[in-house]
């Protein structure tokens, strides 16, 4: 039989011919090192080397991406870049994704050889379903629990950030509540500070929506930052199940693979995978990985929502990346009959209904959450007339009408266009 194996993709750039690079990466992540040495036989590099899969050359590159970097001894100072595909059998990392990352993404970015090197992609065997639970809620589950069905669910975030106590919280998503939102998050700032102690901030929130809940029938989703320590986590969790809330928040890159396996195990809620750090990762293109193979390994391991950033956004990322995040985060993983953890994408930073039709038009699905902070409490209508812009903008969207045009019918959508017009 067949082991499985685990596949990576990477670009790198590199002054070294490019078939020996590719084989240092695989020697480094598996069995070899500088030298050969007594312990490593044949028959142990059969079983537990990396192999190099694919290498395709991408062309001459005038100056090196990043610091430090050697030449071969030759002299030789032509560097090139090149896509490199390596895969590793299961067996040396086991079904673990802490030791997985750490073969993927190792030693590699150190390496003298290399003036760029960076993860591009993942693939995973389903063995890895054995371990990890993946989604427990995804697209359809956080659909159900916030009652939004055919269209975006539309969220903001609450702001100031940090500062505010739990009752002026309450307050601000009073009025958002009341505006017809249909989802709110705390900022990945706010956590458990003495100011804002979380439990009394997720009680005093809750009795806003769940006395709209009681009054409309409709309970907005509202994710709760608790991330910290594992048994905070729970203990926080569990607060938010007993208020009556339907979401939990954790910043990913805070807590780590483990802390989010165990807190994927103990959840009755569904999980907000907030990416903040990423960028740390992701920004440069030559060091890092993309958040393509990044948000696989967080799938896996148990979110159920996450952010791609937006169209024509405030940070850095460009349009294609965060298209190209948004659709990975509803391809399957895994083909059938296994489950494809597949989750919901959530579309953020600087967005407002001049965004909807772009968005719309390149993810072709409405399968995601659409997050406006200033482009709902900023419309010059109010908050509720922010979120019945957004509707508006995404609804001609879909239909397939210039938003110009709905505009015309639609006077909260043409305020915001007025608004929102830079």
């Amino acid at each position: 039989m067949t082991e499985p194996r685990i596949t990576a993709t990477y670009w790198i750039e590199t002054a070294f011919p490019l078939q020996q690079a590719a084989e240092t990466m695989a020697g480094e992540q598996s069995t070899g090192t500088f030298v050969r040495v007594p312990g490593e036989t044949d028959e142990l590099r059969e079983a537990h080397a990396a192999r190099v899969e694919e290498l395709v050359e991408l062309g001459e590159v005038v100056a090196p991406s990043l610091p430090g970097s050697g030449l071969p001894k030759s002299g030789d100072a032509t560097r090139r870049a090149a896509r490199v595909k390596l895969s590793w059998p299961v067996s040396n990392m086991g079904l673990s994704l802490p030791n997985l990352l750490a073969t993927v993404n190792g030693n590699l970015s150190e390496l003298k050889a290399f003036s760029g090197l960076r993860l591009i992609d993942l693939t995973l065997p389903p063995e890895f379903l054995s371990r990890y639970q993946g989604p427990q809620f995804g697209v359809a589950g956080t659909r159900d629990l916030a009652g939004v069905y055919d269209r975006p669910i539309i969220g903001t975030i609450i702001k100031p950030s940090v500062g505010l106590s739990p009752e002026a919280t309450a307050e601000q998503v009073r009025s958002l509540v009341e505006a017809g939102i249909d989802f709110v998050k705390d900022d990945e700032l706010q956590a458990d500070g003495p100011h804002c102690p979380f439990d009394a901030r997720v009680s005093a929130v809750m009795r806003v929506i769940n006395d709209y809940a009681d009054r409309t029938g409709k309970k907005v989703m509202y994710a709760a930052n608790l991330t910290g320590e594992i048994d905070e986590m729970l203990a926080r969790h569990d607060h938010v199940v007993a208020e009556g809330g339907t979401c939990v928040m954790a910043s990913m890159n805070s807590i780590g693979l483990p802390a989010m396996k165990v807190l994927r195990a103990h959840a009755q809620l569904p999980i907000h995978g907030h990416r903040n750090g990423w960028g740390m990762l992701g920004r440069s293109p030559a060091i890092g990985m993309s958040y393509i193979a990044f948000q696989k390994l967080w799938r896996l391991a148990g979110i159920d929502h996450t952010h791609v950033n937006g169209i024509d956004n405030k940070f850095c990322e460009s349009n294609e990346s965060v298209i190209a995040s948004a659709r990975e985060c509803l391809t399957p993983m895994f083909d059938p009959p296994h489950p494809g953890c597949e989750i919901m994408p959530v579309f953020s930073s600087g967005q407002s209904a001049r965004q909807a039709a772009p968005t719309f038009a390149a993810l072709g699905s409405v399968d995601c959450m659409f997050a406006a902070g200033g482009g709902i409490m900023a419309h010059p209508g109010g908050p509720a007339a922010g979120v019945r812009a957004l509707r508006q903008a995404w609804e001609a969207a879909v239909a397939g009408v210039p938003v110009a045009d709905a505009a015309r019918d639609a006077p909260e959508l043409a305020a915001a266009l007025g608004a929102f017009g830079g």
